[in-house]
């Protein structure tokens, strides 16, 4: 196969963007123009958004054939929608991006080049985050140390989702059947020949991050407990040392009671000790339900996602 046979999937994820759309069509365009030896096709995955983002990409996809939108039925996600993504794409090789730019396309022509040169996975680090601001950029490198030192899976520090993937990688991520979808995890446990690319990340081109502090702290619990069981043996090496000395504590308590006799014991030590142990027992509770309730989730077999309409290409 030449190279004017290969054709390149782009995936992007949309979820209330409505500002940033005309950029992201036209900042797109201006790289993929520039490359006539392949074929291209966008797929943009509107993720129940709100606002006339869905609107403004279908009006894309009149004008120009390359882009097709896949409207899901409501907010599934972006890790279910970069697998609706996924499952879509046809092409030799797919390439997310998100929609907000900070991600420059211009890196794709690299990634390409790469990738004809025989890698399988070409990755985008960020080498400056100081677009980010400073409490995210510290609270991601603290993740990533800590699943790194947690699972067996290393996820490279300041890699995203921006990436290329050659077919054979697309179509071993499409056998992972998980429901709770860690993307970054499933994209490192895939393995395959990787080449990595260095790159500035941009400020947003338009809109606010759609990420809270609260949706991050649960993404960084999702992407722990779907990798490592660290967690559980952390608990059960703490209770183990507990116990023990515990043991030792008792034996001494015994010891000074038939040696001194009885004494009176101190409430305030004992309140302290009732606190601390009974918060522990409810963290630990609590780590247990995190993985309970993910199996729970997962015996459900609910699929991805649902999708309302497909325009464009594959309408």
């Amino acid at each position: 196969m030449n190279n004017k046979d290969k054709k390149i999937s782009i995936i992007t994820p949309f979820y209330n963007e409505a500002e940033g759309v005309g950029y992201f069509y036209e900042s797109l365009c201006l790289i993929l123009n520039e490359i006539e030896q392949l074929e291209f096709e966008v797929i943009c995955v509107d993720d129940g958004s709100r606002d006339d983002t869905l609107k403004k990409l279908i009006s894309i996809t009149e004008k120009d054939s390359r882009f097709q939108v896949i409207e899901l039925s409501r907010n599934f996600g972006k890790e279910a929608a970069l697998t609706a993504g996924m499952d879509a794409a046809i092409g030799d090789a797919v390439i997310p991006i998100d929609a907000d730019l900070q991600d420059p396309p211009e890196l794709i022509p690299e990634m390409i080049k790469e990738w004809l040169n025989g890698a399988e996975v070409v990755l985008a680090r960020r080498i400056d985050r100081s677009s980010d601001s400073f409490l995210k950029r510290k609270t991601a490198e603290i993740f990533y140390r800590f699943h790194n030192k947690l699972s067996t899976i290393q996820i490279p520090e300041n890699v995203g989702d921006f990436r290329l993937m050659d077919r054979v990688v697309v179509d071993s991520l499409k056998q992972l059947p998980e429901q709770h979808r860690f993307m970054k995890g499933l994209f490192a446990w895939v393995g395959f020949k990787t080449v990595t690319l260095d790159y500035v990340r941009n400020p947003r081109k338009a809109g606010e991050t759609k990420f809270s502090g609260w949706k991050l702290w649960n993404f960084a619990l999702e992407g722990i407990t779907s990798f490592s069981t660290t967690p559980l043996k952390f608990w059960s090496y703490l209770g183990g040392i507990g116990a023990l000395v515990t043991l030792f504590y008792a034996i001494f308590i015994i010891s000074r009671t038939l040696i001194y006799g009885a004494d009176i014991p101190g409430y305030a030590s004992l309140l302290v000790a009732v606190l601390f142990f009974g918060s522990l027992q409810l963290i630990s509770v609590g780590m247990l339900g995190e993985y309970i309730g993910r199996i729970y989730m997962e015996t459900k077999s609910r699929p991805l996602y649902l999708i309302r309409k497909h325009y464009g290409d594959k309408q």
